[in-house]
């Protein structure tokens, strides 16, 4: 418990440090919205984001020194509660801080709400506001850059127009609005000065390097910051995003269980993006659901993901849970399509031979080639090849047999702990693995969705399912969803 405490605390500061902007109370953020003040993106230079990163850092640092020392002389009980309060205030500050900050440190804020199973509930309800519920602009702030946009005011511009947004993230908000042909829509809109934050921090290679190391000790940051700098300049520009958008929409038209929401093409700029309204629940109201729903929900998300992958070549990179609507029976609603990577044939070849070594051959030998082939392990290192699918078989663990698996909250934290505690039974091997640039994106599968799916014990035959994906496979439909994705691909073979 004090190994977990200490952790968790670590995980705060570090979390602390890589914050920055003027840290406002949340209450206060949301009280100048309400009064229709203004909420911007704060500091953007460089210099600003760093020393206020410096400063938030040190608040932080200070705060958990009186802590312990109150700590010191409390009870056990009293241990406990001072813990809880301290873990809850300094997770507050943390996620007002990054949501005022917005754009990249706001992301890794998204990440570690969801990502981190070590956290206590707690904290991470408190981290996971930046879902989807960051501090807003105001609405006169929201109208400034549709009129800039789409050259008229909101009102004028759409039929009906809601100033208060339905979702603020870190990148954009989304307000709800009605064409003037009666059509609802969801209207995207980017925060002033999000640009020159964003290019703040990707100009600092210091700050992300830190952040990523903070966060992830043991993995090398530069390969994956580099990746990230290009996704996110990418995610940027709202145009691209409805490229995304309309590449996938067309894909899943009719789809009997995935649902993209259409662009709407004359309301859209590269700072302003309107697609179709669309209803649903959110992921927290799904943790309630039945096991049998969960796991249809799951089902889902995993046949859009590998089937878009392997289908598609393409990945949606930001699974966070803020980033689907849910329906009964299966039905989801997929959200944000700004961070997405598209693969060449080459790139999806790799993912197969990968595939059809680790699992459908069991030829480790053949795997350890192809994953130094392309950089992931160093060639000639110390490990059998028993060592070396001990550790990368981790990630195929649910897919290796032909049967029932639950994805539990404990795999998903030994998947991270298998990336980046290079402290672990692993460090060595780890130490000696990389990250291909190519596949930095991709392995969110392995830390962002996986961690969903933990939450939602998501249970299911996934070795069948994934055969049913796998081109090179082919298999028959194993389930009820697979049976309706298999006519829906009869009747569109395109």
């Amino acid at each position: 418990m004090v190994r977990s405490r200490a952790r968790t605390a670590l995980t705060l500061v570090g979390l602390a440090t890589v914050a920055a902007g003027g840290v406002l109370a949340v209450k206060e953020a949301r009280r100048r919205a309400d009064a229709g003040q203004s909420t911007p993106v704060d500091t953007s230079s460089r210099a600003q984001r760093s020393m206020a990163m410096a400063g938030i850092g040190a608040k932080a640092g200070g705060a958990y020194a009186v802590h312990r020392a109150r700590r010191a002389f409390a009870s056990a009980e009293r241990q406990v509660f001072l813990d809880h309060q301290f873990e809850l205030k300094t997770a507050e500050s943390i996620t007002e801080a990054l949501g005022n900050m917005k754009g990249a440190m706001m992301k890794l804020g998204q990440m570690a709400s969801y990502l981190d199973q070590g956290m206590p509930e707690h904290v991470r309800a408190a981290l996971a506001e930046l879902q989807a519920n960051a501090p807003p602009m105001s609405g006169e702030l929201a109208a400034l850059v549709v009129r800039e946009e789409l050259g008229d005011d909101p009102e004028s511009i759409f039929a009906e127009w809601d100033p208060q947004p339905i979702a603020s993230a870190s990148i954009g908000q989304v307000h709800r609005a009605i064409t003037q042909e009666g059509q609802a829509v969801a209207v995207k809109v980017q925060y002033p000065g999000v640009r020159e934050a964003i290019q703040a921090d990707l100009d600092n290679a210091g700050l992300l390097f830190g952040a990523v190391g903070m966060l992830f000790p043991g993995l090398e940051p530069e390969p994956i910051v580099a990746e990230l700098r290009t996704r996110l300049v990418e995610e940027l520009d709202y145009n691209l995003e409805a490229d995304n958008q309309r590449m996938f929409a067309d894909f899943y038209r009719g789809h009997p269980f995935i649902h993209i929401p259409a662009v709407v093409d004359g309301l859209s700029t590269g700072r302003v993006l309107t697609t179709e309204l669309a209803d649903g629940v959110r992921f927290e109201a799904v943790l309630d659901w039945s096991p049998e729903e969960r796991d249809l929900a799951a089902e889902s998300i995993f046949r859009f993901v590998f089937g878009s992958l392997y289908r598609l070549h393409a990945f949606n990179g930001d699974p966070h849970p803020g980033n689907y609507l849910f329906h009964p029976g299966g039905r989801v609603t997929f959200l944000d399509f700004g961070l997405v990577k598209r693969f060449t044939t080459a790139e999806i070849e790799v993912l197969k031979r990968m595939v059809t070594a680790m699992v459908l051959d069991h030829d480790i030998p053949a795997y350890r080639s192809t994953i130094e082939e392309i950089g992931m392990l160093r060639p000639g290192a110390p490990f059998t090849d028993a060592e070396v699918e001990d550790y990368f078989g981790h990630f195929y663990d649910f897919v290796l047999r032909d049967e029932v698996a639950t994805i539990t909250s404990e795999y998903a934290s030994e998947t991270v702990r298998r990336f980046f505690d290079a402290n672990g039974p692993y460090g060595p091997i780890m130490k000696a693995a990389n990250v291909p640039p190519s596949f930095v994106i991709i392995q969110r599968i392995n830390l962002g969705l996986y961690a969903i799916f933990g939450q939602l014990h998501a249970t299911a035959n996934w070795r069948r399912i994934s055969e049913e994906l796998w081109p090179f496979v082919a298999g028959p439909p194993s389930t009820e969803l697979g049976r309706q994705a298999a006519a829906w691909t009869a009747d569109h073979p395109g």
